[in-house]
């Protein structure tokens, strides 16, 4: 697996984790009340959850853009 291939996956997977936190965090501050019956929704420990997920995924895209500027 190469570099680039290795910088894609970062970007692929910490944007995923970014836009999947985000999502946790609305539901758990009772913003987003989608799906309707989520165990989720305006639960204080999901919008935690939510906000340590997106920033994980923030930590990975910013290393796969430094990947890219090393080359």
């Amino acid at each position: 697996m190469g570099r680039s291939a290795i910088r894609l996956a970062l970007q692929a997977i910490g944007a995923a984790l970014v836009v999947s936190g985000i999502l946790w965090a609305l539901q758990g501050l009772g913003i987003v009340l989608w799906p309707a019956n989520s165990f989720m929704l305006a639960q204080s420990e999901w919008a935690l959850y939510g906000a340590i997920t997106a920033a994980i995924g923030s930590v990975l895209v910013l290393i796969a853009i430094r990947m890219g500027r090393e080359d």
